[in-house]
């Protein structure tokens, strides 16, 4: 039986993808470490955005109090991997 687990590398590439589309970069110049609103001069709006995308991409719910927490790609890649 194949597992319906995704590999955290899938997870990671799809979160990569996402960020890069909605904030206008490179994938070269993010890393599980880039922070959306540091590094990548995310604001309130913007961190809201990726969220959405988050949830349709993976089909998953956030609640508002864990999209607090999603601030980097390596949180979302974790947070995404926990909730699949």
């Amino acid at each position: 039986m194949e597992s319906e687990k995704v590999s955290n590398q899938t997870i990671e590439e799809r979160v990569v993808k996402i960020v890069c589309d909605q904030m206008g970069t490179s994938a070269d110049k993010v890393t599980m470490e880039t922070s959306f609103i540091n590094d990548l001069g995310a604001d309130s709006l913007d961190t809201v955005e990726l969220v959405m995308e988050f949830e349709d991409e993976f089909e998953i719910s956030i609640p508002d109090e864990d999209a607090e927490k999603i601030q980097t790609v390596g949180t979302a890649v974790s947070y995404i991997t926990e909730k699949l």
